[in-house]
């Protein structure tokens, strides 16, 4: 594991997503950069494309690819950095992810989603990590196969996730 003490106060958000994008370099696929669409929040998104089955260790896995985006707001008037970090199946039209951001107060300020298509099926309160953005990623990478193997389906369709696994 790997432990960031650099100061949160000094990121600068194209340099972090860059280390974002070397950080994944090894472990995904045409992992890139781009700046956000209008409708996201944040600056920049980093992508990257992966076989889950080998991800996940599990050969029997229904899907052959995935992807994984993340992105982080760095000043948000809040004492800690907004993130998105999701995992992606277009085949499934499948979104697990962690949102630490501005929406669903009322489960603190960081949430496990699951979306059917752009139709959220699940909000979950989730650990919040009050750490260095770069220790997040660790974080959430580590929590990412038991996140998605927790994937509740019925008749093809996500329709919930196990909150004893997550």
């Amino acid at each position: 594991m790997i432990v960031f003490l650099a100061n949160r106060a000094n990121l600068q958000s194209k340099r972090l997503h860059d280390r974002i994008r070397n950080r994944l370099g090894g472990v995904f696929d045409n992992v890139r950069r781009r700046r956000a669409e209008p409708r996201e929040a944040g600056p920049y998104r980093v992508i990257g494309e992966l076989d889950p089955r080998q991800f996940l260790d599990d050969e029997a896995y229904p899907v052959p690819t995935a992807r994984i985006e993340i992105g982080f707001q760095l000043q948000t008037g809040q004492p800690y950095e907004y993130y998105w970090f999701n995992w992606v199946e277009p085949e499934r039209s499948l979104l697990v992810g962690w949102h630490q951001d501005d929406t669903h107060e009322d489960l603190g300020p960081v949430h496990l989603q699951v979306n059917d298509g752009a139709t959220a099926v699940v909000h979950e309160r989730t650990r919040f990590i009050d750490s260095h953005p770069l220790d997040v990623l660790e974080h959430r990478l580590d929590a990412l196969p038991d996140a998605v193997l927790a994937v509740e389906w019925e008749q093809g369709r996500p329709v919930g996730i196990d909150s004893a696994t997550t």
